[in-house]
């Protein structure tokens, strides 16, 4: 984190040029003769008093022998004035005098200060503050239209519209401006001296900028000569020869400065983000970005954003790295392109009510994240899976039909598999119930009768990193459209059941299938895959009988009144033919003939083929569901019982197949949840239960368990948060420390996430208020707030013949800590029980330096190992001026 003074002072110089050039171009020349103009204006004696003296308050000299136009007025409005004590006049002198809360409005000025005297004689208005036991209050407050500034005092002449301000304080964009002495000309143009430029808005700044003169352009620019950077009023050794600050409230095309990188990576020196900002329009830009390094990698970017009110918004990016390790002709030499595309766009829900398009795209090389010299982010190199999907919906109105088109991708960085779907057609059809009564009254089975309609056809690619954007991406592309609808209808029956038949039918269409031979020089079957159009079609039905029973258990003694059991039952019967059985194929797989396999021309489509055997089957589900009764703790209260759950749920599943002339039974499975602890833990339990037997292969035989029932599988997670304030004894402590001073809500403050790539160290999902922008920390018996969150997960297989082993078993650990009211820490880590390690750690350290923010992000071990650096400033007028230091983990190419 060392660095030397001469970087220091090209950084800075690089900063001043990258302020002049993002908004306007502008040379040195142009400040220069700007310099000259400054001291030529100060140079003039101050003629604003004296209408005599000043060449722009005497009228221009008649031509003509005679003026029948008539001289305009001076004054062009009329001056209202009022004062809180006194306010004399004298006709004499053409003065008036105000005194205390004095206030001045003509036309579009608006004047407040402690004294006013307005003199008509010489057309001009002299302001300044009064002075109490306070000390020097009621300073002037000079607004005219949209611009306003505090000052000492001032004077302003009605006729010329010039000023001479002492002690200027305004505020230009985020830009606060203090100056000595300023000179206004006119509207457009001021001129000031012994100035400093600041973003804080302390009384006493946290730093500032200061120079001798300046020129200031309200809204537009700010020129100023050599200056130099004071922190906490002490000189620092920067200095620069003239700088430009752009204040526009619009967006221009400007040139983007690079920053450099001193070799903190192998690929050496390098400057990193240098390009050009295009303003296009007020709905749409540019940034066009691009890296070097001294071992010839190099990277480009562009990033645009745009938005239209009522409409729609979004923002685009593109990225390619072209990243070289090593040296040409050695061992250890390797390159790698990499890219990323990503897309994202919504669209505002008043711009069309019946339709609505949507992007959200992230795809690309699959180990971007992990070897990119510029997109340092912990987050996405962790992820193994980038998604993508693009979707325009449509409701026909006055018709039952939707349709949706998407096209979507999924990519795994860890195989490099990628599925994209290019396009995904649905199209459904509301349930309709053609047999109801007058006014869609449903009371018997056939009135409750309702059919429903889905098509679905899809364009489907699987590929791999290598072939992505190639024609062989193409080469095993799908296609295929799938119909389906059903009916059902329900039946009261014997009064506490639900009879509850229905029926699906569907239709499979492929556009291209496979044919098989065997390859005798090979010895191999061999696939081809031809274009067509084939078709198969299914139907079932089924029938299930459900019913509800509740079951209630009283206590007499201690707090617990009832529990209630609720069980929910259901029996169904389902019925499938053998839709394969008519398809199915055989090939020789072997030099012996009689070596036979079997398959359908639709093994391999984008639907799959048809379900093969018979299904004949009876399906149970039993559902349960625990709850408490709780008695208030004081008997003689009249607070209500306290219903808690127990057990969300308690379920279990299986079926039983008459048709299958083995293994008839399904494995059973089970799942169950609870939250306990005042619904902070929540704990999910589920898995499978097999009833048959394995052979020495780990194949299932017709023969049952000796103990019935055999585990397979099994998953346990728990979760639980506690923060500070859950530790509280009661409300009304949370009441009192609510409204103490010093104190605030913190649940949502220690929560924030600190985005670690994040230079300004803005925490997410925190609304400020203007009152805690300045809070102060308690030194005595001070708060400290703080959040633990706590993952637990823990997983079990047995395949029957070798020992049950435990697959994950892990504690998650993570939160935030608030030290201080504006110091924060914020951690997520956790430890690998099964294996005994620590899993990926992160801790995130922020300070709120008020004007300027301090963030410290690290990795401490591990394949990420890394650290992030940064203190500047908050304000996105003076971002570049900043100190980031960054070790980025080791990039070696895989």
């Amino acid at each position: 984190m060392q660095t030397n003074l001469s970087y220091i002072l090209l950084f800075c110089c690089i900063f001043f040029a990258r302020t002049g050039f993002s908004q306007e171009k502008k040379t040195s020349k142009d400040v220069i003769s700007s310099e000259k103009e400054i001291d030529s204006v100060f140079s003039k004696k101050d003629t604003i008093l004296n209408a005599k003296n000043n060449s722009l308050f005497l009228k221009e000299k008649d031509t003509t022998t005679t003026d029948s136009i008539k001289p305009k007025e001076t004054v062009e409005d009329i001056i209202t004035h009022i004062a809180k004590d006194y306010t004399i006049q004298n006709a004499k002198e053409r003065t008036v005098t105000l005194y205390n809360e004095a206030n001045i409005t003509y036309t579009d000025i608006d004047l407040k200060a402690g004294i006013i005297i307005v003199d008509y004689k010489k057309n001009t208005l002299f302001a300044k503050g009064i002075i109490d036991s306070t000390g020097y209050v009621q300073r002037p407050v000079f607004k005219q239209g949209n611009q306003e500034s505090e000052q000492d005092s001032m004077i302003y002449n009605f006729k010329s519209k010039r000023a001479i301000i002492y002690g200027l304080k305004t505020k230009q964009g985020e830009m606060f401006t203090y100056g000595t002495k300023t000179k206004r000309v006119n509207d457009s143009t001021v001129y000031v001296r012994k100035i400093r430029f600041t973003t804080s808005e302390k009384k006493i700044p946290d730093y500032y900028i200061g120079t001798d003169k300046a020129k200031l352009v309200p809204g537009k620019k700010i020129i100023v000569g050599f200056s130099n950077l004071v922190l906490a009023d002490v000189p620092t050794p920067l200095v620069i020869p003239f700088a430009y600050f752009p204040i526009t409230e619009t967006s221009v095309s400007g040139f983007l400065f690079p920053t450099f990188d001193t070799g903190s990576s192998p690929r050496g020196i390098g400057l990193q983000n240098g390009g050009y900002y295009f303003a296009i329009n007020d709905y749409v830009d540019l940034a066009i970005q691009g890296d070097a390094w001294s071992n010839g990698s190099w990277g480009a970017r562009m990033n645009s954003n745009y938005k239209k009110r009522y409409r729609f918004s979004g923002s685009f990016s593109l990225n390619f790295e072209n990243i070289i390790n090593g040296i040409r002709g050695f061992d250890d030499f390797s390159r790698a392109n990499n890219f990323n595309i990503r897309w994202s766009h919504s669209q505002d829900s008043k711009a069309s009510p019946n339709s609505r398009f949507s992007a959200s795209v992230n795809l690309g090389s699959s180990r971007f994240f992990r070897e990119s010299l510029n997109q340092f982010n912990i987050s996405q190199s962790q992820t193994n899976t980038f998604n993508s999907s693009v979707n325009y919906s449509k409701k026909f109105v006055g018709t039952p039909f939707n349709m949706n088109v998407a096209a979507t991708h999924q990519q795994n960085t860890n195989t490099g598999v990628i599925t994209m779907t290019l396009p995904s057609l649905n199209l459904t059809m509301d349930r309709l119930f053609p047999f109801a009564g007058k006014g869609g009254i449903q009371k018997t089975p056939i009135q409750k009768m309702g059919f429903n309609y889905n098509m679905q056809g899809q364009y489907l690619i699987n590929t791999t990193d290598d072939d992505f954007f190639t024609s062989r991406m193409f080469e095993t592309a799908r296609s295929g459209i799938q119909h389906s609808t059903s009916t059902s209808t329900n039946i009261k029956a014997f009064k506490y059941f639900t009879l509850s038949p229905s029926a699906n039918y569907e239709e499979i269409w492929h556009f291209d299938f496979i044919d098989q031979n065997y390859d005798p020089a090979e010895n191999v079957v061999v696939t081809d895959t031809l274009r067509g159009f084939k078709t198969y079609r299914e139907y079932n039905a089924s029938v299930s009988l459900s019913t509800t029973v509740y079951g209630r258990f009283e206590f007499k003694k201690g707090r617990l009144k009832a529990i209630r059991h609720t069980f929910r039952p259901t029996v169904s019967y389902n019925y499938r033919p053998d839709f394969r059985e008519r398809y199915v194929r055989q090939v020789q797989q072997s030099a012996d003939a009689s070596d036979l396999r079997e398959y359908t021309i639709f093994d391999q489509g984008i639907f799959g083929g048809p379900s093969a055997g018979l299904s004949n089957s009876v399906g149970i589900t039993l559902n349960n569901v625990l709850e408490a009764k709780l008695a208030p703790k004081d008997p003689d209260s009249d607070e209500e019982d306290e219903k808690i759950t127990l057990l969300n749920n308690l379920n279990f599943n299986s079926s039983y197949n008459f048709a299958a002339d083995s293994l008839r039974w399904s494995p059973v499975t089970m799942s169950a949840g609870t939250r306990l602890l005042k619904d902070k833990l929540a704990i999910n339990f589920n898995g499978s239960l097999d009833p048959y037997q394995v052979n020495e292969r780990g194949i299932r035989i017709n023969k049952f368990n000796p103990n019935i029932l055999r585990l397979t599988r099994a998953n346990l997670t728990a979760n639980y948060s506690i923060t500070s304030k859950d530790l509280e004894k009661n409300k009304k402590d949370k009441k009192e420390d609510k409204n103490s001073n010093g104190n605030q809500d913190v649940g949502d403050i220690i929560g924030a996430d600190i985005n670690p790539t994040d230079q300004f160290g803005q925490r997410k999902n925190i609304n400020t208020a203007p009152e805690d922008q300045n809070k102060e920390a308690q030194l005595y018996r001070a708060k400290v707030p703080w959040t633990i969150n706590l993952a637990y997960s823990a997983n079990y297989t047995n395949n029957g013949v070798d020992p049950g082993e435990i697959g994950v078993h892990s504690l998650m650990f993570s939160g935030n800590l608030e030290l201080s009211p504006k110091w924060k820490l914020g951690y997520s880590s956790g430890y690998d029980i099964k294996n005994g390690g620590f899993t990926f750690s992160r801790f995130n350290f922020s300070r709120d330096l008020d004007s300027w923010q301090f963030n410290f992000n690290w990795v401490p071990f591990g394949a990420q190992s890394s650290y992030t650096f940064f203190i500047g400033i908050k304000s996105s007028v003076l971002s570049d001026l900043k100190w980031d230091k960054v070790r980025p983990p080791d990039r070696r190419l895989f």
